[in-house]
């Protein structure tokens, strides 16, 4: 197992910057995703990484071997590193083991084995090592290109939106066995994708990169919880940033008193809360004055085992003079509320604090 560096790693193409003083560290054995926009620079880093590109600037080491640097460049095919493209580019005219074993010298002494050991790593059955890619399902196309990739005993993998052709059902029991399979044969693997969930939930480290520059990188959770900016927050997931008046580690908000997660923070703050921490009953529940604040509901939109609810919030003090504020709250289904229903909302857990960057009490509802 071996450690990826980069260093300030820059790839230009003429005046554009497609990745710009880059750095990350990714620990041997470890799972990685990197996360961004259409555009962002991706796939760049990824090809960057194998080979198929040549930085400008910076250097990129695994383990105890300099890959590309001012001075060094060690060609793809040199690195031992794993590439599983988006659509797999298994080869046509190849049966299932023939693909697999394309790397392996035709006279390898037990040769065959090794195709049999990789297809049950990839929990294909050995009888479907015969087959043609194209009688093949889309997953079972990319569990084969994936064994294909493993043939070489890599020190790291990389994934290159893999699952992106796959229906969402898919795509997650895919993304759970790939993970499984790198974790067991401990290789180090990075997963480029633009799916949210998907990079949340691939690996213990994240990176965030936007127009070529890494905006933040960490454990899953705490980008999601504690994202670098509100851009940031937005794309990994829906956000309601609000402004907001910060004493003693709590704000006042549209919603009441809510905890933030900084105790030394005073004065003016934009704080970020995520939806699933806002609940609501209704208000004739509500048997003795509580903390938060009351709403009516304007419409809600079903979605199976939740619901998505807009109530318009009621202003904290009747004499403010504010603008109207409706906000997005997610509800189990059958606890979904009527068009017209009064309802009480609080927060659980607490807010994060961005930099203030406006103090009227318009909230930014922002969804993926």
């Amino acid at each position: 197992m071996s450690t990826l560096e980069l260093k300030s790693v820059s790839r230009y193409f003429g005046a554009y910057a497609a990745i710009e003083d880059f750095s990350l560290t990714i620990h041997a054995g470890g799972r990685a995703a990197i996360v961004g926009p259409s555009g962002s620079g991706k796939t760049t880093l990824l090809r960057l990484i194998a080979g198929f590109e040549v930085p400008d600037h910076g250097s990129i080491s695994l383990g105890e071997t300099t890959l590309a640097d001012d001075t060094t460049f060690i060609p793809a095919h040199r690195r031992l590193i794993g590439y599983v493209p988006q659509d797999g580019a298994l080869f046509p005219h190849m049966s299932v083991a023939d693909n697999i074993g394309f790397g392996l010298p035709k006279k390898m002494e037990a040769r065959a084995r090794r195709i049999d050991e990789l297809l049950d790593m990839v929990s294909l059955p050995r009888n479907m090592a015969q087959r043609w890619p194209h009688e093949l399902s889309g997953g079972q196309q990319q569990r084969v290109a994936l064994a294909r990739a493993l043939a070489q005993s890599p020190r790291l993998m990389l994934l290159d939106e893999p699952f992106s052709a796959l229906d969402s059902g898919l795509r997650a029991s895919m993304r759970k066995a790939v993970s499984r399979v790198l974790e067991d044969a401990g290789v180090t693997a990075i997963l480029v994708t633009h799916d949210q969930e998907e990079a949340l939930s691939f690996g213990e480290h994240l990176a965030v990169i936007r127009q070529g520059r890494l905006v933040q990188a960490g454990a899953p959770k705490d980008l999601y919880f504690r994202p670098v900016d509100e851009d940031t927050a937005a794309f990994l997931g829906d956000a309601l940033v609000f402004p907001a008046y910060i004493n003693d580690g709590w704000a006042r908000c549209p919603l009441g008193n809510v905890m933030v997660d900084d105790a030394g923070a005073s004065g003016h703050a934009q704080i970020l809360l995520r939806p699933e921490q806002i609940h609501l009953s209704h208000s004739e529940m509500i048997r003795q004055p509580a903390d938060g604040c009351y709403g009516t509901v304007l419409g809600s939109d079903f979605g199976g085992d939740k619901c998505s609810v807009l109530v318009r919030l009621e202003a904290a003090d009747a004499s403010a003079d504010s603008p109207e504020l409706a906000i997005h709250v997610r509800v189990p289904a059958m606890h979904c509320p009527g068009i017209g229903d009064r309802v009480h909302l609080f927060v659980s857990g607490g807010a994060h604090l961005f930099p203030a960057s406006g103090l009227d009490w318009r909230a930014q509802a922002r969804g993926r």
